[in-house]
Formats: structure tokens, C-alpha cells, sequence
């Protein structure tokens, strides 16, 4: 039987903690080695006690989520960062993407999505609260077609389909080459005119779309 996964929660409100840990120790797997209630509790925990993944809060004292997933990066800590957060900020987003973070929940959200995020991240994958998901409609009984014209899927070719699709399951352009037996250059390119057909700028703009409509495209 493998090691439980470690884990490091760094939050500023200690009720909030003690919700995450509860939640989290309930599955065997994993284990909550740490909390830290400001940024550079943070920092010193990561580095101190090497957690496997850290929870970490956008918005607290001292120094910021962002910024201590930045030192992270710089310094190449061995840890996966998951943030936690009560805003769906795109700029915010996209500058977590930027340091290396695999994982963004919302806190109103985080009992049903914390444990499902950890393991995601924990397999190398990319995860987000499905609660920031636009595509839920079909849930709410959107029709399929209705569902997917709102979207601009139905101008996708089968091609740009499945790399989409592909995109949504934490896939690199090197690794949707390799699956699809084509160029990595061929890849980029359906990359851009998937992106144009969709509407979609910005670095993780694709990428963002794929996860949150993971469960439909």
C-alpha cells in the first residue's frame, strides 16, 4: 500500500482549516501534515516539512497566495499548489496558471470539491470547482443542440473537437500530437482556430474552456 498523500493547508481563518482537514482525513489516502495561516507560514512549511500538495488560500496576510505560489516557481519547490478562493477572477486565474498552479476551487464549494481536487492534481492533472463552469446547462435541461450553438461548439470540426477534448483531460500539444499521430505544429494551429471560432484570448483562455466543460465536450 503507497504513502498517503501529504498535504499542507495554508489559510488565514482557522475555522475554514479545521472544515478543510476534517473533510480531507476522512479519506486514507491522504494526510494533513501542516496549516500555516498567513504567506509566509506558508513559504516556511513548504519548505520545512515538504508536502506533496498545498491548499493555498489567494488572500492572506502578510504575503499573498499569488505571490507565494511565484516563489515557489522561482525556487522550484517540489510542491502542487491547488488555490483556494472567493472570487472567480479571470486575470487572477491566469497568473496562478502562470506560477505553476494545478487547482482552483471556489471556497463556497470547497466541502464537495477539495478531496476530487486533490486527487486530480495529485495524478497531474489540471482541476477547477465545477461551480465556475458556464457549461452546466445541460444539467438544467438545455437542449443539446441549443447547449452547444450557445457555445460555438457546433462550429468545431471532429478534429478540433477531440483536441479540445483533449485539452480538457490535462494535455499538452506534445501529448495530443503523439495521441493523434500528427505535428505538434499541426496541433497549434487547430489550438488557434479553435480558439477563434470560440471567441476565446489569452493565454489560459483555451485551456479554461476545456475545464470547465470538461464533463460535456
Amino acid at each position: 500500500m503507497s504513502d498517503p498523500l501529504t498535504i499542507l493547508i495554508a489559510d488565514d481563518h482557522p475555522v475554514f482549516r479545521t472544515g478543510l482537514r476534517q473533510i480531507i482525513v476522512r479519506d486514507s489516502t491522504l494526510r494533513v501534515v501542516g496549516e500555516a495561516a498567513d504567506g509566509n507560514e506558508a513559504l516556511e512549511a513548504i519548505r520545512s516539512l515538504k508536502p506533496a500538495i498545498t491548499l493555498l488560500d489567494l488572500h492572506m496576510p502578510n504575503m499573498g497566495g499569488l505571490d507565494v505560489a511565484a516563489t515557489v516557481n522561482r525556487e522550484r519547490l517540489p510542491v502542487t499548489l491547488l488555490v483556494l478562493t472567493m472570487y472567480d477572477d479571470e486575470d487572477m486565474f491566469n497568473e496562478a496558471m502562470e506560477y505553476g498552479v494545478r487547482g482552483y476551487i471556489l471556497k463556497d464549494s470547497a466541502a464537495l470539491d477539495i478531496v476530487r481536487g486533490i486527487h486530480a492534481v495529485a495524478e497531474g492533472a489540471f482541476y477547477i470547482s465545477p461551480a465556475l463552469s458556464a457549461g452546466t446547462a445541460r444539467e438544467n435541461h438545455e437542449d443539446e443542440s441549443g447547449f452547444e450553438q450557445r457555445l460555438h461548439l457546433d462550429a468545431l470540426t471532429l478534429a478540433e473537437r477531440r483536441i479540445l477534448h483533449l485539452i480538457g483531460e490535462s494535455n499538452k500539444s506534445t501529448e495530443i500530437a503523439e495521441t493523434l499521430s500528427v505535428s505538434v505544429r499541426t496541433v497549434e494551429r487547430h489550438r488557434e482556430n479553435i480558439c477563434h471560432k470560440l471567441g476565446l484570448s489569452g493565454a489560459y483562455a483555451l485551456l479554461r474552456f476545456a475545464l470547465e466543460h470538461r464533463a460535456v465536450i
